[in-house]
């Protein structure tokens, strides 16, 4: 396959410097506020996105090396495969977070619900849209039963 390059668009700036103790969801850092910087060069992109309460941010797992094709993530204590969680090891490390817009003045968004290490690079932003976005109604799999808990849990390190 040919390679893909991504050019960053900005910086996520958070509270959490280690990956270790970190939550592992936006579910479990309900509240927790950061800022994305935006390269100037991309302001004109936020034209109307205040109008969103939420954003769905892609970002590069900057930390993350490396990736294994099975593993046992921090919601359960049996081996899935990769594709079948949201550990951040993975083949292409991108990560993903649906996040509280609170706003934005003009290349800088603050954000809450922050789950993503300080200093992460920005892939892209989109808005988030219920009416797209949420299906409460289908299955989650062998998350079903452990989606609470990310609520609470942290990060302990094994991905570091």
């Amino acid at each position: 396959m040919t390679p893909i390059t991504f050019t960053p668009i900005g910086t996520v700036h958070s509270p959490f410097s280690d990956p270790r103790d970190m939550p592992i969801q936006p579910v479990g850092a309900r509240g927790v506020r950061g800022t994305i910087e935006l390269d100037p060069a991309y302001a004109a992109g936020l034209k109307d996105l205040t109008g969103f309460s939420r954003i769905i941010l892609l970002y590069h797992l900057h930390r993350s090396e490396g990736y294994a094709l099975e593993v046992v993530p921090f919601l359960d204590t049996t081996s899935h495969g990769i594709f079948a969680t949201r550990a951040p090891r993975r083949p292409n490390a991108i990560g993903l977070s649906v996040l509280r817009l609170v706003a934005v003045d003009g290349a800088t968004l603050t954000i809450e619900d922050v789950d993503i290490l300080d200093g992460t690079p920005v892939i892209d932003i989109k808005p988030y849209v219920p009416a797209f976005d949420a299906y409460p109604d289908e299955r989650a799999g062998w998350l079903a039963s452990a989606s609470e808990a990310a609520r609470t849990r942290r990060s302990d390190g094994r991905f570091c």
